[in-house]
């Protein structure tokens, strides 16, 4: 572990950890403080909810793909700085229109939709530039490092963000969210890479081809994308509008789904820890099996378990979802080529959010056709049985990932990190 924290050390990579904190410890009061704010608007309902938050999701799938064009084309860092400035003033708007009082839907719906095509130039640049400053040896260490950094924000936002909305109001907590982005787009811009992207500029639909190629020649990679999208679909609809729904009637509103939501988030700190030393052979079945356990929370407060033990649910489901992301990311970053990976990883991101808008513009009507029980017990499904159909591929149960000895061997040290110098402070 120690050994594995030397990359803090080097410039690039401790901005990065740092904007990426930044950003996450505003965006864990966001979703608090967006569904309380929005719900307590006058004759505001559990679908008004779904729009809002399904504007941003739409919004995000649209633009995921061009998004993974341009970050193979362009400077990664430079894309997700101007994103996270994009997301950040959204965000501000958003909470400026709360606090004013004068929040039409429409007009929340079109900022959540900028917000979500922040997201969607952010995330293919993102799984793109880690490899960029980090040794290919250490790619499992420094995506870990990442997320505990995120992780520890996100514990820290929902500690606060119930009793936060609780006591300033829902428009001030969001204007939180909001600087946690502005923060990072401002220490990303001293990032500094090296300028000019992975492919010449050419006909976006040919580098779209060239990507979806790659995409599916890989069955362990498409299967499970295919899962996501299902899997998602249930818990955007638990995490977006069911599960606050029933906090706000039946837990006492956002402190107990504060809790919930902290339960999740450390469970997600200890993940990323057991995934930092582990090196399995095997990581996407690994990765796939971990994934049952989030189907926890939901059965938990369907089943009215108390907020104690539904965040003890979480919490499993938390360190299981950690542990896939590190042993997903890096597989990603040592299995595809650089020139494409941002495409790969669009592809990747559209397909697990593709049905997720569906799952958030449903969860209100299902609320109120068959109740808060059974729509929880939907949500659980939606986990356990993709993921139990997708262990049946060859290519999920049987890919290798080559050991990092061998790597670091074919792969030199980026020069992004190798001519970087050890970094005391952020920036300077």
């Amino acid at each position: 572990m120690r050994q594995d924290l030397t990359l803090l050390r080097h410039r690039r990579f401790l901005l990065l950890f740092a904007a990426r904190t930044s950003s996450v410890l505003g965006s864990s009061i966001g979703p608090v403080a967006l569904a309380f704010g929005v719900l307590a608007l006058p004759h505001a309902t559990a679908t008004t909810l779904s729009v809002v938050l399904a504007a941003n999701s739409v919004t995000l799938l649209l633009f995921l793909l061009i998004g993974g064009v341009i970050a193979d084309r362009l400077p990664r860092h430079q894309i997700m700085y101007a994103s996270d400035a994009l997301s950040g003033l959204a965000w501000a708007v958003i909470g400026i229109l709360l606090l004013t009082g004068y929040a039409p839907i429409w007009l929340l719906m079109v900022m959540s939709a900028l917000a979500g095509l922040g997201a969607a130039l952010f995330w293919p640049a993102m799984v793109g530039v880690v490899p960029e400053i980090t040794p290919a040896q250490q790619l499992q260490a420094g995506n870990g490092i990442l997320r505990m950094g995120t992780n520890g924000a996100r514990i820290l936002g929902f500690a606060v963000a119930g009793a936060m909305v609780a006591l300033v109001g829902p428009g001030w907590a969001m204007m939180i969210n909001a600087a946690g982005f502005l923060v990072s787009a401002y220490l990303l811009t001293r990032l500094k890479l090296p300028a000019g992207g992975a492919i010449e500029a050419s006909n976006v639909w040919t580098d779209l081809r060239e990507g979806w190629r790659e995409f599916w020649s890989r069955q362990w990679l498409w299967v499970v994308v295919i899962q996501f999208s299902i899997l998602v679909a249930g818990l955007e609809a638990f995490y977006g509008v069911i599960g606050p729904y029933v906090a706000k009637q039946d837990l006492g509103g956002a402190p107990a789904w504060s809790v919930i939501l902290g339960g999740e988030s450390l469970g997600m700190l200890v993940g990323v820890v057991i995934a930092m030393r582990i090196r399995p052979r095997r990581p996407i079945l690994l990765g796939v099996c971990l994934t049952f356990p989030l189907a926890l929370a939901p059965f938990l407060l369907a089943i009215h378990a108390p907020v104690v033990v539904v965040a003890a649910g979480a919490f499993v489901g938390g360190a299981a979802i950690d542990i896939f992301g590190v042993l997903w990311d890096t597989t990603m970053q040592r299995s595809v080529p650089e020139e494409v990976l941002s495409r790969i990883s669009s592809y990747d991101a559209l397909g697990s959010l593709l049905l997720g808008p569906v799952g958030l513009i449903v969860a209100g009507p299902l609320i109120t056709r068959l109740g808060t029980t059974s729509a929880l017990m939907i949500a659980s499904v939606s986990v356990l049985v993709p993921t139990a159909l997708a262990l049946l591929a060859p290519g999920v149960r049987h890919m290798h990932l080559p050991s990092a000895a061998a790597l670091a061997d074919a792969a030199p040290v980026p020069a992004a990190l190798a001519s970087a110098q050890p970094a005391v402070v952020v920036a300077g």
